[in-house]
């Protein structure tokens, strides 16, 4: 009995018919659609190839026979019978596989359609719209759930909002909200969610949206604030009415889909701008309620690999923190991400340059031998994928120094860890962001991101 073709074998087969297919000096773009299954498109647009040739029906039955289920119905097609041959050989979320050799091979690509995860992969953060925002976004993010990004997210707010900076904190973990029980007041939420936003926008019904809630954690002394836009609203209930409906889980079921063009002729929508959008009204609301922009932006992203850190990570953030505890299962997970990042050379220069690895979870400050053994796990999964990119002109960097905080993005930030942090309830603790053995365990931490908040304000100015 022969043996079934799965998934990655069938992937693996068909790069290499794609690398057979480009051998005629045609450039070749893989499509792999939502169920996994293969296309070879074939730009023969200068040198038209008949669809019935023997060159096309080898080729088709090859792919047939090699990839079993993953073959698509119509494996092999060329650019010269399509429509719009440019939305793929032209489709700016390319990546390409091996390049055009002069006078040979011709450029294999692939193209993911997918459900989940496409914008690992996106084209990265639109620089001209980052420059038109003056103040920066940060974005806390962790492979592994559970490595206290939440809890730092609210005492960095707190803390940059002591040194008189406006700090708005965007809850973006929907699926599990955390940042807002810990920074939201019970009694002043807003009416509205970053949920209510991307329902209401996708039928152009977003204006008037209430998302912002001044925090609980707002400095009583000086002119710091911190805004909180939530995840979910709280529905105002008004003098002799029922309290007012509010159905979060039929709205979180439809957020992830990209839309169609609102009106005829107009461009669709992708989850990620729908996604900016939100993010964008909490900014400008941000500015409404005292007249005051935001001078940092706090985006408490989603954990795992999921559409929502991947628009974070790659297009909405000017810097991102990774939160990591030591263990193989972190790493694994995080060179996953970079392995994607680096099939784009470009994409994965940019992140480089933006990303900061937080070592989350340290047991006392005198473990050094451990956070060390950390600052080389993280050193080797940056040196393995993205400084290892093709024409690259800088020298290879150090390994950080042992002993201090590093700027380089693969020198961890440490954050300690302590017994006490362990069932804190910030609801019946007042002022926990204040007690002495937090601030002693976010002391480094909150040093260092406050120089990356300087540097981002510079780099703008």
């Amino acid at each position: 009995m022969t043996a079934p073709v799965r998934f990655d074998a069938a992937w693996e087969r068909a790069c290499k018919l794609a690398g057979v297919a480009a051998g005629q000096g045609h450039d070749v773009v893989l499509v792999r659609d939502l169920s996994g299954r293969s296309t070879l498109l074939i730009d023969d647009r200068h040198d038209e190839i008949a669809p019935n040739s023997d060159q096309l029906t080898m080729l088709r039955a090859e792919c047939r026979n090699r990839l079993g289920p993953f073959a698509a119905h119509e494996p092999v097609q060329t650019a010269s019978a399509m429509f719009s041959a440019d939305m793929f050989f032209a489709a700016p979320e390319l990546v390409v596989l091996s390049p055009r050799e002069e006078h040979g091979a011709g450029r294999v690509s692939m193209l993911e359609r997918t459900v989940v995860g496409a914008d690992w992969s996106a084209p990265g953060v639109d620089q001209e719209a980052d420059s038109r925002r003056p103040w920066p976004r940060i974005a806390l993010y962790g492979f592994k759930g559970g490595v206290g990004r939440s809890t730092a997210t609210a005492i960095l707010a707190q803390h940059l909002a002591e040194q008189g900076r406006c700090v708005l904190v965007v809850d973006l973990d929907l699926e599990s909200p955390g940042i807002s029980n810990l920074l939201a007041d019970p009694e002043a939420g807003s009416e509205h969610g970053i949920v209510d936003h991307l329902t209401e926008s996708a039928v152009g019904n977003a204006e008037g949206l209430k998302l912002l809630a001044k925090s609980s954690l707002t400095p009583k002394d000086g002119n710091g604030e911190i805004w909180l836009a939530s995840a979910s609203g709280t529905p105002r209930k008004k003098r002799g009415e029922e309290e007012p409906p509010y159905d979060y889980l039929a709205k979180l079921n439809r957020i992830y889909t990209d839309l169609p063009p609102a009106a005829a002729g107009g461009e669709s929508r992708s989850f990620a701008q729908r996604l900016e959008d939100a993010i964008s009204a909490c900014e400008e609301q941000t500015a409404e309620q005292r007249g005051r922009r935001p001078d940092v932006v706090l985006l408490d992203s989603r954990a795992g690999i999921h559409d929502i850190a991947a628009v974070v990570l790659t297009r909405l953030c000017d810097r991102a923190l990774l939160f990591a505890v030591d263990n193989p299962s972190t790493w694994e997970g995080y060179r996953m991400l970079f392995k994607q990042w680096q099939r784009q050379p470009d994409l994965a220069r940019a992140m480089r340059d933006r990303i900061s690895i937080v070592a989350a979870m340290f047991h006392s400050a005198g473990d050094s031998e451990r956070l060390n053994a950390l600052r080389r796990h993280a050193y080797d999964a940056f040196m393995d994928t993205l400084y290892d990119l093709p024409d690259d002109d800088i020298p290879e960097p150090f390994l950080p120094d042992e002993g201090r905080v590093d700027d380089a993005p693969y020198a961890p930030l440490p954050i300690l860890f302590g017994n006490d942090l362990v069932g804190l309830d910030p609801q019946r603790s007042s002022g926990w962001t204040k007690l002495p053995f937090v601030r002693a365990a976010y002391r480094d931490f909150l040093g260092a991101v406050e120089q990356l908040v300087q540097d981002s304000h510079k780099d703008k100015s």
